[in-house]
C-alpha cells in the first residue's frame, strides 16, 4: 500500500511539474537556442528526463544548477534584467556575467559555475540563433566570444576575457533571429556570450554559450 501509495504521489509531481514548465515556456521571454546557452541546454537535454539520475554524470554542470535551482532549467528563457540603461558593466559584475549579475532573486547563479559544460562545435563563421518567443524585437545585439588561452571550464568569466565580434542593428519583432559571426583565430574551448537589448522596453538578456571552435 505505501508502496502505491509512493508511486501515485511520484506520478502526480511529474505531471504537476511538467504542466508548470510549460505554462512558464508560454508565457516567458526567449535565449539562444544555437549555440545552446546553459539553461536551454540543459533543458533541451534533460527537461523530459529531469529524474535520470545518469545526469550526475553524463552532464555535471546541468545536475549542479538543477540542485541549485531547478527553475533555472524551467525557466530557461527568463534570464533577463531590467532597467540596465545600457552600463552592462555596471550592473553585471565579473564572475556573474552568466547569470546576468544574479538576476531574478539568484534563480540563475549556477549559470555561473566554472567546470566543463557541454559545449557545441562551431566553425570560424556561424550564426547565433535566437528564439523570441514574445517577439519583443530587439534595438541590437552584442555578440562577444572569450580571448584565445581563456578556459572557461577552469577561470571565472571576466568582462576583460570577452572579444566583441558582432554589433547589429535593430531587429523587428519576430520569434526568431540569426546573426551572423565571423572570426579567426579561435580554436578549442570558448564562451560565445550574447548580449540581447529588447524592444518592448529597457529589458537586457545576458546568454552565456559554451562552444568548441573546430
Amino acid at each position: 500500500m505505501r508502496r502505491r501509495l509512493t508511486l501515485v504521489l511520484t506520478a502526480l509531481v511529474t505531471v504537476l511539474l511538467s504542466l508548470f514548465t510549460w505554462s512558464n515556456t508560454a508565457a516567458a521571454h526567449g535565449s539562444v537556442v544555437d549555440p545552446s546557452s546553459r539553461s536551454y541546454g540543459c533543458w533541451q537535454r534533460w527537461g523530459s528526463d529531469f529524474q535520470n539520475p545518469a545526469m550526475a554524470q553524463q552532464d555535471p554542470m546541468c545536475w549542479q544548477a538543477w540542485q541549485a535551482n531547478p527553475n533555472a532549467m524551467w525557466n530557461w528563457n527568463g534570464l533577463y534584467r531590467n532597467g540596465s540603461g545600457g552600463n552592462f558593466q555596471g550592473v553585471v559584475p565579473d564572475g556573474q556575467l552568466c547569470s546576468g549579475g544574479r538576476t531574478e532573486g539568484g534563480r540563475y547563479n549556477a549559470m555561473d559555475s566554472v567546470g566543463p559544460w557541454k559545449t557545441t562545435d562551431i566553425g570560424a563563421n556561424f550564426s547565433v540563433k535566437l528564439y523570441d518567443q514574445a517577439s519583443h524585437g530587439a534595438d541590437y545585439f552584442l555578440v562577444y566570444v572569450t580571448r584565445q588561452g581563456f578556459d572557461p571550464a577552469t577561470q571565472v568569466m571576466r568582462w576583460s576575457d570577452l572579444e566583441l565580434v558582432a554589433r547589429t542593428g535593430r531587429y523587428a519583432p519576430s520569434q526568431n533571429y540569426s546573426i551572423p559571426v565571423s572570426t579567426s583565430d579561435y580554436s578549442g574551448r570558448h564562451v560565445v556570450y550574447t548580449i540581447w537589448q529588447a524592444s518592448h522596453m529597457d529589458q537586457t538578456y545576458f546568454l552565456c554559450s559554451d562552444v568548441n571552435f573546430r
